[in-house]
């Protein structure tokens, strides 16, 4: 019995990290980026079965010239996301998103289009895999995205909607017994196709970008937050393709209205 309650804890405890650090968005054509987001992962039920993670984000990046990762803003990301866990190695996640991303020319001054953003809302589900030990945990996701298009004012943009289909293999290093110091990295590839408006047409489902994560996360027992700091390299395109380089740190609450706990059953009388 003891080396079952043993086991159990484990299992929660893992299960209760997998989406540690918020990783950043892609934000196009730079040489540097930097994101920093804060987000709130509250348990919902005592089995940590459910749980609701919530997070806003900052991004900004330098011109293609040059390497002020702070030069100019980038985009403005609220999310609300859902995770499910069932049966012993399962992970299921939905989520809503709304992002308010700045627009600007690729050609030099690399000054603000017209119009200056445009704003998307994003649906999307994750569906991950747990393969893991007392130290290592290996994860890979399939995620699909709806992606919907506005300009300031709602009216269409160019491209009016994208389907986008991800495939990210994560493995986490705990340095430590007590779960307190890990490293984690991933590797993602994105292929999408997209309704443009004019001509009214979808393109061919393709190839478009990777992302390659390295992450230090610091969980402290006494405090109730995570703290993590990584770098995110994200090859866009085919041919010639560009590398973007990206800091990124973020911050996660766990469990700020309390944590729920198994209720006990009363003693026999």
């Amino acid at each position: 019995m003891a080396l079952r309650k043993r086991l159990f804890f484990l299992f929660c405890f893992t299960i209760h990290q997998v989406s540690a650090q918020i990783s950043p968005p892609g934000l196009g054509v730079a040489h540097t980026v930097e994101w920093a987001a804060f987000g709130v992962r509250q348990d919902m039920d005592s089995l940590h079965r459910w749980q609701s993670m919530s997070y806003v984000g900052l991004g900004r990046k330098s011109n293609p010239d040059n390497y002020n990762l702070l030069y100019k803003p980038a985009i403005l990301v609220l999310n609300q996301e859902f995770y499910r866990h069932f049966g012993k190695h399962w992970q299921q996640s939905f989520a809503l998103s709304y992002r308010h991303q700045d627009v600007y020319a690729e050609q030099a001054p690399f000054e603000h289009t017209n119009p200056p953003f445009e704003q998307e809302f994003r649906a999307y589900s994750r569906l991950s895999y747990l393969l893991e030990t007392p130290r290592l945990k290996f994860v890979p996701t399939l995620r699909q995205e709806f992606r919907k298009f506005y300009t300031p004012a709602f009216t269409e943009e160019e491209e009016l909607m994208q389907l986008r289909t991800r495939l990210r293999l994560q493995l986490t290093v705990g340095l430590d017994a007590a779960g307190v110091h890990r490293l984690i990295g991933s590797s993602e590839q994105l292929f999408s196709t997209s309704r443009l408006s004019y001509p009214r047409r979808w393109t061919a489902f393709a190839y478009q970008e990777s992302r390659f994560t390295l992450y230090y996360s610091l969980s402290p027992k006494e405090l109730p937050f995570t703290f993590d700091v990584g770098y995110m390299a994200n090859r866009l395109g085919t041919t010639s393709p560009l590398l973007v380089h990206y800091l990124a740190l973020d911050v996660i609450w766990k469990n700020p209205f309390g944590s729920y706990k198994a209720a006990r059953k009363p003693h026999a009388k």
